[in-house]
């Protein structure tokens, strides 16, 4: 069930307009600027609940659905320490904007794959804060999030092509020689309650 929040049809506005444009590369240009700008000018005020975290996991709370064009916005809270092991998006796009705290965002690129198994180079980390914003479009769509801090909660704005209700994760194998390797596993995926 979806939230409501101070500024939603301006967000909801802004976020059409970029669905719009069609091609990923466009839309996803379009929703970065447009949730940089929107965070930093906090003329939208997300619910009070995303600040809450939840002590065993991160929590996703669905802010958004559009029947019009299908794309969801999901707003994530990280406790202290929280993360994601490297994961996909079941080939769609997102954009992930920082709406408070930071959060550590490492990049990878596929090297190989055998059957289930992946093997992946890291391309990149960066610690993002407040108003920054990024987007993956696959195939590079391979990723870690992390809240860095051991006391603060780091929100984020995840804005997906469609409802995402599941994704790929990773987790280490060594039962292939010439690692290190990983296998891709299902997570199916749900929204934790506005508490």
């Amino acid at each position: 069930m979806a939230l409501e929040f101070p500024g939603q049809q301006t967000l909801i506005a802004a976020l059409d307009a970029a669905v719009v444009l069609g091609d990923a590369p466009a839309v996803t240009d379009a929703l970065r600027s447009s949730l940089c700008s929107m965070i930093r000018q906090q003329d939208v005020r997300l619910p009070e609940c995303v600040f809450n975290p939840i002590e065993d996991h991160y929590a996703r709370r669905e802010l958004y659905t559009s029947a019009q064009y299908g794309y969801s916005v999901v707003a994530m809270t990280w406790g202290p320490g929280q993360g994601t092991r490297i994961h996909d998006h079941s080939g769609l796009w997102c954009v992930e904007g920082v709406w408070h705290g930071r959060l550590e965002i490492t990049q990878y690129e596929l090297a190989e794959q055998r059957d289930d198994h992946y093997r992946f180079n890291p391309v990149g980390t960066i610690e993002a804060g407040i108003g920054s914003a990024g987007s993956l479009i696959p195939p590079h769509e391979y990723h870690t999030i992390r809240n860095p801090s051991d006391s603060a909660v780091a929100v984020s704005l995840h804005v997906y092509q469609r409802t995402m209700v599941r994704c790929g994760v990773y987790s280490p194998d060594d039962s292939i020689a010439g690692g290190p390797w990983q296998r891709r596993g299902e997570r199916l995926l749900g929204t934790d309650q506005a508490a």
